[in-house]
């Protein structure tokens, strides 16, 4: 039976659930929880409320809704995106668990802030990377960096270590939040900088100590849209990843929709864009089986 998975469970991503199962097919959406909207104390503006209702109240009716109608909820942190062991469609990796579709919707909401470490905006593309199931081979004998100090960076540096010589995490001064295996170098110092004038050629920490790395992936949090459609090859504008008007990528079956494809950050846009993500999802599928 065909399946379609959608990533995040705010406004745009259950919208997508509500048209992909009305639409006759199995749909499952996983998040870790409704993300932006659950900040919103008092939302006016939205079609169908005589009243203010809060965010929180709006994403628990809406997600009530897709659960009636047979949407599946799994809560999990996703840490990878890519295809099939066959290439018939796509394999989406969680903290424990993995789960494969025939199409995948995005909705994990914006791209997430990245600190403001000099150096690091500057030598993107020339030794600074999101994606290290994308850039781990140049890596092949060279000392690489993952910063951050979650599933997320356990996930990236993991993947770094069958290739990179050596393999060091940067918490950036703060705890880790998962056990690190030996074989990776950990530094839970402050980060100051990221060294290099062509390319990367270190970390630098407060006290002034710099620690060589020939690359350094940025592994902050957990994975967000951006992340995710990095490591499925999607092309990113500005931080945003770009869409078609039937809110399609560039890579077939693969589709975005809410504040991870840009523009105004709305409800209405978000549930708008999800009903059409959700729709050309279930199209998808069909014209593939």
């Amino acid at each position: 039976m065909a399946k379609i998975l959608i990533l995040g469970s705010g406004p745009a991503g259950v919208s997508a659930a509500l048209y992909a199962v009305r639409g006759g097919v199995e749909t499952t959406v996983i998040s870790q929880g409704i993300g932006a909207l659950a900040k919103a104390e008092h939302i006016e503006n939205y079609y169908g409320f005589a009243d203010a209702v809060s965010g929180r109240e709006l994403a628990e009716a809406g997600i009530s809704g897709a659960k009636r109608l047979g949407v599946q909820f799994v809560a999990a942190e996703v840490i990878g995106l890519g295809m099939n062991e066959n290439l018939t469609g796509f394999q989406v990796q969680t903290t424990d668990s993995r789960f494969e579709a025939d199409s995948v919707v995005l909705a994990t909401g914006a791209a997430r802030r990245q600190p403001k470490l000099p150096g690091l905006k500057e030598l993107e593309g020339r030794g600074v990377s999101y994606c290290a199931v994308c850039d781990a081979f140049f890596y092949r004998g060279k000392e690489a960096a993952v910063l951050g100090g979650g599933e997320y960076a356990l996930h990236e540096a993991d993947t770094l270590l069958p290739h990179a010589a050596k393999v060091h995490v940067f918490t950036d001064g703060s705890a880790p939040e998962v056990d690190f295996p030996a074989a990776m170098t950990l530094h839970t110092e402050k980060i100051t900088a990221i060294q290099g004038e062509k390319r990367v050629q270190g970390v630098e920490l407060a006290g002034g100590k710099i620690v060589p790395v020939a690359g350094v992936f940025v592994a902050y949090g957990t994975a967000g849209s951006g992340d995710l459609a990095r490591k499925a090859g999607a092309i990113l504008q500005e931080n945003s990843i770009a869409v078609d008007r039937a809110m399609a990528t560039n890579i077939p079956g693969l589709f975005a929709a809410g504040d991870c494809t840009g523009g105004l950050l709305q409800v209405a846009k978000a549930v708008y864009e999800g009903a059409v993500a959700g729709l050309s999802a279930v199209k998808y599928v069909r014209r593939s089986h």
